[in-house]
């Protein structure tokens, strides 16, 4: 049996550099008509002269950030996708809201590779703990399953005693989802006296999954392996049995730049992860995520060519992912707006018993539990996330202009 998806992920470095390049000029050439912001993008670029990747830093740099008010100016997908709305196979929905569409390729989101890299094979039952309510992390995960062959349970979060019992009858050998959930289902089974013994492989993506975590996975006796994805842009790189850093996904190109900026950074430097995805419904060119990494030197020891990133290293802005879910500074903004007379407040993310959790810091001159409780149900509902409200003496905040203070370790 194969140790690769196909033998695209072997090939030559030159040659796929070739053929991502061939195939952008000749994407971009039929796309441009079609999606209005992807033309003015292009302003002044002819795109015969892209045989290079360092001619892309003349192309402007489209960052996430930017989308919540492009969509609201032209909705539903700010002029970024060529396939009209009812010709897609679905319109999904991320906090924001940011609208994210879904064309009907096969694997379209491009999860195979990762799944079958984390060691999923044709036969597997794969028990997907992803929201199938309006995002598409599900939808990613359950495509590419589908692409290596699997039998997908569309479990979803939360509803943990359904979830024991789903793996008691069913015996899935394989997890999607995130890694803190996967670790409360395995002791929550413990408890209930149904041990999750089936689950044997794991892809995790959405939360952080750091060496604690996954020691306490591995000794459950689950191999874990990390993937790097976006909503808007699906699977970008994915660990593989190499353990060195993350593959980058084939019909990609991603680049490192300097945050804020147009332009790449030298190889082993630390930037924001752009991504120009070459996909005929949604042709994302040069699109900011926000993440920061940086490109590992070399090939990867498993055999696969593809350049490698070290994974994820930090925001390079304030918007942050807690518990698989995008926060965002307008967000702590709209509690703001729902409680007017109160100070500065500032959205604490850490780790706690290996989970993400969040606590709202608000400068107040009245202290009170009623306060605290109706801001956190204000939280709550612009997030989608529980977290802690702390009221603190006014200016006693730093008046640094930070609103989202990410406090979990890296790496």
């Amino acid at each position: 049996m194969s140790e690769f998806f196909d033998s695209v992920e072997t090939r030559a470095p030159e040659t796929r550099e070739l053929g991502l390049l061939g195939d952008l000029r000749d994407l971009l050439a039929w796309a441009r008509p079609a999606a209005p912001h992807l033309d003015r993008q292009l302003a002044g670029i002819d795109l015969a002269s892209l045989t290079e990747r360092a001619a892309l830093a003349r192309i402007p740099v489209l960052r996430k950030g930017d989308l919540l008010g492009m969509q609201a100016v032209a909705p539903p997908f700010a002029g970024l996708t060529t396939t009209p709305p009812g010709q897609l196979k679905r319109l999904l929905m991320s906090p924001g809201p940011i609208f994210d569409p879904e064309g009907y390729a096969a694997d379209w989101w491009g999860a195979g590779r990762a799944l079958f890299a984390a060691g999923f094979r044709k036969g597997d039952i794969v028990l997907n703990t992803f929201s199938y309510h309006f995002t598409p992390g599900a939808h990613i995960m359950e495509s590419g399953a589908h692409a290596v062959g699997c039998a997908v349970i569309p479990a979803g979060p939360g509803q943990t005693e359904m979830q024991i019992e789903a793996i008691a009858a069913l015996k899935p050998n394989a997890y999607c989802g995130t890694p803190d959930f996967l670790k409360i289902l395995l002791e929550k089974a413990e408890e209930a006296g149904k041990p999750a013994l089936s689950l044997r492989k794991a892809l995790v993506s959405g939360a952080a999954f750091p060496p604690s975590l996954q020691q306490a996975i591995a000794a459950k006796g689950i191999e874990a392996y990390q993937a790097y994805a976006t909503a808007d842009l699906g699977i970008i790189a994915y660990e593989t049995p190499a353990r060195a850093g993350l593959v980058i996904n084939e019909g990609i190109l991603v680049e490192i730049v300097r945050p804020g900026s147009n332009d790449p950074v030298p190889d082993g430097e630390v930037g924001e992860i752009v991504v120009t995805r070459l996909n005929r419904d949604y042709p994302l060119l040069r699109f900011g995520t926000g993440d920061l990494s940086k490109i590992l030197d070399g090939a990867s020891p498993c055999g696969r060519t593809n350049r490698r990133l070290a994974g994820w290293m930090g925001r390079a802005d304030q918007r942050t992912k807690v518990k698989g879910m995008f926060v965002d500074p307008a967000q702590v903004d709209a509690v703001a707006r729902k409680h007017p007379g109160l100070g500065r407040m500032r959205l604490v993310v850490r780790r706690e018993n290996e989970q993400d959790a969040m606590v709202l810091r608000v400068e107040t001159a009245q202290f009170g539990e009623d306060l605290a409780i109706a801001i956190g149900e204000a939280l709550r509902a612009a997030t989608n996330l529980k977290g802690d409200v702390e009221l603190v003496p006014l200016g006693s905040l730093p008046n640094d202009g930070k609103v989202i203070a990410d406090e979990r370790p890296v790496g």
